[in-house]
């Protein structure tokens, strides 16, 4: 059976999410989310991606992204195998470094996108790594609760 098609469109918004095969750690050092971050940024750059919100757990990823241009697929592609292809060189490991297909549930801008940050920013707190998600480093927290864009995330758009 066909997997089906992934409604794209541009200035679409995305909850993105991929976790590790069989659950694996897909981050074994700050170094990976280092690299990670790097081609996250690489990635939205080239596809004219904007990443309102962002973390990065062990064992999987959580992303909000708004599309330019309407191409998910094609970035989430290129992201996902360029990171894999380094880590498994990085590791010395062979096979699938995620579970299958990244998934992506599309949100309506108005009704459900502030549920989607909270969600995000708030995985350390509810996997009990952190007390408050800003004490987390590998996430958007910091930058919501300023207020402010930082080097990854575009926050402005979703304040006003």
């Amino acid at each position: 059976m066909a997997r089906p098609l992934r409604i794209e469109y541009p200035g679409a918004y995305y909850h993105v999410l991929a976790r590790g095969h069989r659950k694996d750690l897909i981050f074994y050092s700050n170094r990976d989310r280092q690299e990670f971050i790097r081609r996250l940024q690489e990635t939205a750059a080239k596809y004219q991606f904007r990443i309102h919100s962002y973390v990065l757990m062990n064992n999987h990823y959580h992303l909000l992204i708004a599309t330019l241009n309407g191409n998910l697929a094609r970035g989430m592609h290129y992201l996902n195998a360029s990171y894999s292809n380094w880590f498994r060189i990085k590791h010395n490991l062979v096979g699938s470094i995620f579970q299958g297909r990244y998934k992506a549930i599309l949100v309506e801008k108005d009704n459900y996108l502030g549920n989607v940050i909270r969600y995000i920013v708030l995985n350390p707190v509810r996997a009990k790594l952190v007390k408050r998600p800003g004490e987390w480093p590998w996430s958007s927290a910091k930058a919501h609760l300023k207020g402010r864009d930082d080097r990854l995330v575009k926050v402005e758009p979703l304040l006003a």
